[in-house]
């Protein structure tokens, strides 16, 4: 017979369903400020603006983040040092040097954006199995 555990006001709930439970309960806990500004971020990168007419391969459309960067830092490096992707460069993995500043800060701010989805998930994750372990039989813990 499998064990059955208590969780919230729930009953009788298979090892399987503590974790959908805990799960759920550590990421209503860790979604918060955090989690909006990534999205902000991530959605500011998306390039969803109409823009001049571009060569073929390159990502149709501009971003606001690549607009507002664009307008706000207008330096300009001596050679192409800096880093960046955009969605047709990330389907060739291949990454694109520029010297202008507003253009490496604009495709940097989506990317900032899943790098903080990425660190809640994890913290979701690694917490969601550290209470559920607390909780459950030795033979119940994920490893």
């Amino acid at each position: 017979m499998s064990n059955k555990y208590s969780f919230g006001g729930h009953h009788d709930l298979t090892p399987a369903e503590l974790f959908f439970f805990v799960a759920v309960q550590e990421t209503c806990e860790q979604v918060g400020i955090d989690d909006i500004e990534a999205v902000i971020l991530i959605l500011a990168g998306w390039p969803m603006l109409p823009t001049r007419q571009k060569f073929g391969g390159a990502t149709k459309g501009t971003s606001v983040a690549s607009v507002m960067s664009r307008s706000l830092f207008r330096y300009e490096l001596k050679r192409a040092v800096l880093p960046t992707i955009t969605l047709q460069s990330i389907k060739s993995f291949r990454i694109i040097l520029t010297r202008r500043l507003g253009v490496f800060i604009g495709r940097a701010i989506p990317g900032v954006g899943w790098v903080l989805l990425a660190r809640d998930v994890f913290k979701i994750v690694t917490n969601t199995v550290f209470k559920y372990n607390r909780m459950v039989k030795t033979e119940d813990k994920v490893l």
